[in-house]
């Protein structure tokens, strides 16, 4: 249905963007959310849970590329692969182009996410749905967690909403230790933690509950155009300090071998290190810093 009408992404209570809207695609209520996904004039495709903006087709690929290269890359030699949440499948996609990599599980807890994703952001998952490597669960994440083998996976990637409603359970200290369970003895965890100027409290209170289970304590910034208000932060927590300390050089090599190197459109080996080195204001909200 065509339109000439504007959606207010209403994340932050006295300030916001908005989009002008070509064609309302899609409007459901699932059993945990409002899902919206509109065609806009600037973005591409753009989806929205309960009002707030979590992927658009034109600048996907910056979030995408350094919530899943980063953790991967640094790592080193990562076969088994754990997302949580991610519905949209453009982690999976990104996972999947690591010649490494021969597992990658899913688990995504609204499965309308998956459905409309599929159908009106064909883009965004690519071919990866079908990849025999792939296995994509419609579950509870923390569920998955608390159940899965000791040690069963290398890197755990959690793309999920901010920590309020269905997302919360995912920013808990019972969480960080199953994962820290779950991980092997070089495994990391990496999870997006909200824009800092707008939202510290978020930053500093989950990485105090990550350090709780997981000596290396840090984050990494991506400068996400959609997300309004700076850098936005992933947090990062590893058992081995080391895989935060890989030098440039090294993590092109891996680039190469894993066959991203080339692929990109944001993340570069450069940018890869360069992502640690925190503004001050970042910075104060973490541990020890």
């Amino acid at each position: 249905m065509a339109t000439d009408s504007w959606i207010n992404e209403t994340l932050y209570a006295a300030w916001g963007q908005r989009f002008r809207v070509k064609r309302e695609l899609a409007r459901v209520q699932s059993d945990f959310q409002d899902i919206v996904v509109f065609e806009s004039e600037t973005h591409g495709r753009v989806m929205l849970l309960d009002g707030v903006v979590q992927i658009t087709e034109g600048d996907e690929f910056v979030y995408q590329e350094m919530i899943t290269h980063v953790p991967i890359l640094a790592h080193g030699a990562a076969k088994r692969v754990l997302i949580i949440g991610a519905g949209d499948g453009g982690v999976l996609k990104r996972v999947l182009q690591h010649r490494g990599v021969g597992k990658a599980v899913m688990v995504e807890i609204d499965g309308e996410v998956v459905r409309l994703s599929k159908e009106f952001l064909p883009s965004i998952g690519g071919n990866a749905w079908g990849d025999p490597r792939a296995e994509v669960i419609i579950g509870d994440g923390i569920d998955y967690v608390r159940v899965a083998p000791a040690e069963s996976f290398d890197v755990i990637i959690v793309d999920s909403t901010d920590p309020i409603g269905v997302g919360e359970v995912l920013f808990t200290d019972e969480f960080y230790a199953n994962a820290a369970r779950i991980l092997s003895p070089r495994g990391l965890i990496v999870n997006q933690c909200g824009v800092p100027f707008m939202q510290a409290e978020e930053l500093h209170e989950t990485s105090r509950r990550r350090a709780k289970s997981f000596p290396d304590n840090w984050a990494y910034v991506a400068a996400v155009p959609t997300y309004v208000g700076g850098f936005m932060t992933l947090g990062w927590a590893a058992k081995d300090a080391s895989c935060r300390a890989v030098a440039t050089d090294e993590i092109r090599r891996r680039a190469e071998a894993s066959g991203v190197l080339g692929t990109t459109r944001y993340w570069t080996p450069e940018i890869h290190t360069g992502a640690f080195n925190l503004p001050p204001y970042i910075a104060e909200n973490l541990p020890g810093a």
